[in-house]
């Protein structure tokens, strides 16, 4: 079978990480880049391939894109690389508004072709270890901050950053939205830079996201906690720790008010080893934006 044929349309800081990973990808193979920077010239002698300022003069020579241009252009270029037949990964944001999103989901389907959104935190090892573990979620805490890069600046901290905690949760969270608050402010310019959102579920589940990109100190950290379990999961230093209710606790066999001064000293001794047991889980040694090309493949293939 031959290898997938892929162009990578805009190579600022995510497209140029996009197409030096590609030649890792069983089945694929990086044959164009498209972008109208000088630098983009620089990248492509690099990886021996052609750069193009404009996709359509290579129309019909890839199978597949890799869109990693400016959110505002993301609809724009996908909606007409669909109607001719190309698949498509798209970078997060997918689009700016709902409607053109449905749009690309129509058009996919309507002509079978793969539409991936390019989640990447759905990939990383942290989160992938924890996942399995995370079975009805009572309560959700999440912070995604860090300084002011200057890019992504088209679009507010909500799409940019913490549509990625809104991805994550929405995957835990099996019940229907039933009420969203949010506050936010703009700092540097004329999208919000920071933002606190609660987003309620039918069921009951609580979870609560901080976005920020004008703060000191980077962090990209997830709480949930279950009726037996809590995992917390640092996706930016690819750790996560599980902590489970034993058995005896579970089974109401504990009551702390009832124990004499050497029981309950007991307790605090042995408390995250018998009681809560608590544990680091085993974390894979991956690349989540890898990953993410591999399924993008993997999704073409069928």
């Amino acid at each position: 079978m031959s290898d997938l044929r892929v162009a990578v349309v805009g190579v600022g800081h995510l497209g140029q990480i996009h197409a030096r990973l590609l030649s890792q990808v069983a089945g694929a193979r990086l044959v164009a880049i498209v972008d109208p920077s000088p630098e983009a010239r620089g990248l492509g002698a690099e990886l021996n391939v052609e750069s193009f300022a404009d996709y359509k003069p290579l129309l019909g020579q890839f199978d597949a894109a890799i869109i990693a241009a400016p959110s505002r252009l993301h609809y724009g270029a996908a909606i007409d690389l669909l109607q001719r037949g190309v698949h498509v990964l798209i970078e997060k944001p997918m689009t700016l508004s709902v409607g053109d999103a449905d749009d690309l989901i129509a058009e996919a389907d309507h002509r079978k072709l793969v539409l991936q959104v390019g989640h990447v935190e759905r990939f990383n090892p942290a989160f992938v270890a924890a996942a399995g573990h995370l079975h009805a979620p009572k309560y959700i805490d999440a912070v995604r901050s860090g300084p002011f890069t200057c890019r992504s600046t088209d679009i507010g901290v909500v799409l940019d950053l913490m549509i990625h905690d809104i991805d994550i949760a929405l995957s835990l969270v099996n019940e229907e939205l039933a009420s969203v608050q949010a506050l936010g402010a703009a700092v540097l310019g004329p999208n919000e830079d920071w933002a606190q959102a609660r987003l309620t579920f039918a069921g009951g589940c609580v979870v609560n996201l901080f976005s920020s990109r004008v703060s000191w100190q980077a962090q990209r950290t997830m709480h949930v906690i279950s009726c037996d379990r809590m995992a917390t999961i640092d996706f930016g230093s690819k750790r996560a720790k599980l902590m489970q209710v034993s058995q005896s606790v579970s089974a109401g066999q504990l009551d702390v008010n009832h124990l004499n001064k050497q029981q309950r000293a007991d307790i605090k001794d042995r408390l995250f080893s018998d009681y809560l047991p608590l544990v680091d889980l085993p974390i894979a040694d991956t690349n989540p934006l890898l990953e993410e090309q591999r399924q993008f493949v993997a999704a073409m293939r069928g």
